[in-house]
């Protein structure tokens, strides 16, 4: 007999499909009734996610338990997988759901049709693109997904909203088409599009098929690159997330980090160091693409005349690291980008939040009075003002300190966890054999190194710009309220990012065992393709 625990892997995926099609079934009208299935579903997913997490930690159990779906074996049948990767990523992606979802509960949920039941499809996608086993089914997750981050990219209408959404459907069109390319190919020189056992084919390709294999390789990393924002690939994204709306964006977040999952667990797994001659492949295109990607991103922080734009530009500075962090293929760095991973995405998921709250005290045209201001300076002469220490509204107070930690981790500075994911990558870089022994330190880690402070410099300018002109300069006289249901999400997301940088310890340790275990992946490659049949024992 088997128990709801033999399923804990598949649950993420059907939760959310189940609760999706459920609220098919009711009239948009009861938004009340959707809000509250909508809410539990996703706290329940929390639940779900913490439970994959703490089994994938358990060090009693396999690197990756592995879930044949219809009990077909494998690789022949369709198969889940969840090892820490995967665990850890579902479980970013149920947190960033609740916080997301409570925050939309104060106005943006009303602001159109189907608003749950496509939130509910979203999360069903993401969970699906991390747990599968399979490229095809990657992309079957990937293309749920997509269509239904296009009605909620589309959500509240408005005409810039509107521009931005079909540019945003036309890209990643383009982009599955790609995916298609690069899985036809690669399922036409190996006969398999199942991860693992593409792994263990990889390195006994004949030499006259393996340019047919790259070739898929390098279609596929085109659309998981263009998903990830990689520069020149990133054209849309700025634009796309600063017109989207807050809880949209904030979701949006974790989508670009399905590219670079996708990136990660095909380089390490399928071209990792048992693939032959194919090991290594796109290592240096991810090594000086993500190092433009990171330049590209700080210019545009700096150069950004609207906070949701510079926003925008910090996810690419993000992506640009983590790509790059990637190309170096080295355990130690890797595991450092892990926990960079986690804390940029909460921290930029709580900025996109925050957005939204500090254009209501603010005043019209803020942002591009700040910056000619800053140009030009201010030949108004100062008054004397007799009102000395205005009290301030408890909210704003709020908000600003929400503000202050935005600026912390995504500037990289003490002594949050932004600036420990960022020193254990610069550390990794200068350290690629670990402490225990003398390695030579290659240009491309100084490169890597400078950029991610040179970024990080740029997002404090700019952030720090934005702060003065919110606070300071251009606050309205009569700000709009902001409600608890709107600063309990960011408090949320924010508040984690404390308890990683406290718990910094544990969060690193499990974070190096992840990164180990996928830049050596025989031993979960062997678990999977020996994944046992569920046996019924007759009563």
């Amino acid at each position: 007999m088997t128990s709801l625990l033999d399923h804990l892997t598949v649950l993420p995926i059907l939760l959310p499909l189940a609760t999706g099609a459920l609220m098919l079934m009711l009239d948009d009208r009861q938004r009340v009734t959707k809000a509250f299935i909508n809410v539990f579903a996703t706290a329940l997913l929390v639940f779900l996610s913490v439970a994959m997490v703490i089994r994938a930690a358990n060090p009693a159990d396999l690197l990756a338990v592995s879930y044949p779906l219809g009990n077909w074996p494998v690789p022949f049948g369709i198969v889940l997988v969840a090892d820490r990767l995967s665990a850890m990523m579902v479980l970013l992606t149920s947190v960033l759901g609740l916080s997301a979802l409570v925050y939309s509960l104060a106005r943006w949920h009303a602001a159109g049709p189907n608003f749950h039941t496509l939130f509910q499809f979203l999360l069903m996608g993401l969970n699906g693109a991390f747990l599968t086993g399979d490229i095809f089914n990657l992309f079957v997750f990937f293309e749920v997904m997509l269509a239904a981050s296009y009605g909620l990219a589309l959500h509240g209408l408005g005409l810039a909203r509107i521009k931005a959404g079909l540019h945003y459907v036309a890209v990643n069109l383009g982009a599955s088409f790609l995916f298609l390319i690069g899985a036809a190919l690669i399922y036409g020189v190996t006969g398999t599009l199942n991860m693992a056992d593409l792994a263990a084919k990889v390195a006994t390709i004949p030499e006259l098929d393996r340019g047919l294999l790259e070739a898929g390789a390098a279609f596929l990393g085109l659309a998981f690159l263009l998903k990830a924002g990689m520069w020149p690939l990133g054209f849309w994204l700025p634009t796309t997330y600063a017109a989207a709306t807050a809880p949209v964006a904030a979701m949006f977040a974790i989508m670009t980090k399905v590219g670079i999952y996708a990136v990660l667990r095909l380089s390490t797994l399928a071209f990792g160091i048992e693939a032959g001659a194919s090991a290594g492949l796109g290592q240096t295109v991810l090594q000086l693409g993500g190092m433009a990607t990171i330049a590209f991103g700080a210019v545009g922080i700096l150069a950004a005349q609207t906070t949701g734009r510079l926003a925008g530009y910090c996810v690419l500075v993000s992506s640009g690291t983590l790509l790059a962090a990637i190309g170096m293929g080295n355990a130690f760095v890797t595991g450092g980008a892990l926990y960079y991973l986690v804390i940029s995405t909460l921290a930029v998921s709580a900025f996109f939040l925050i957005v939204e709250l500090l254009e209501r005290i603010r005043i019209a045209g803020a942002d591009v009075l700040a910056i000619t201001l800053e140009a030009y300076g201010d030949d108004e002469e100062e008054t004397e003002n007799d009102e000395v220490g205005l009290a301030i509204p408890g909210a704003l107070a709020v908000l600003g300190i929400c503000f202050s930690i935005c600026v912390l981790l995504l500037a990289g500075l003490p002594p949050l966890a932004g600036f420990l994911g960022k020193f254990a990558i610069i550390s990794a870089l200068f350290n690629p054999q670990g402490l225990t022994e003398i390695a030579p330190i290659t240009p491309a880690a100084w490169w890597l190194a400078g950029l991610m402070i040179f970024a990080g410099f740029a997002a404090l300018v700019a952030l720090t710009r934005t702060g003065i002109s919110t606070f300071w300069a251009t606050m309205s006289d009569t700000p709009a309220p902001v409600r608890v249901i709107e600063i309990a999400p960011i408090l949320l997301l924010l508040g984690l990012t404390v308890v990683m940088t406290v718990m910094a310890g544990p969060v690193m340790d499990y974070m190096y065992i992840t990164a180990e275990n996928l830049h050596a992946p025989a031993i979960e490659i062997g678990n999977i393709l020996a994944t046992p049949l569920v046996v019924e024992v007759a009563p």
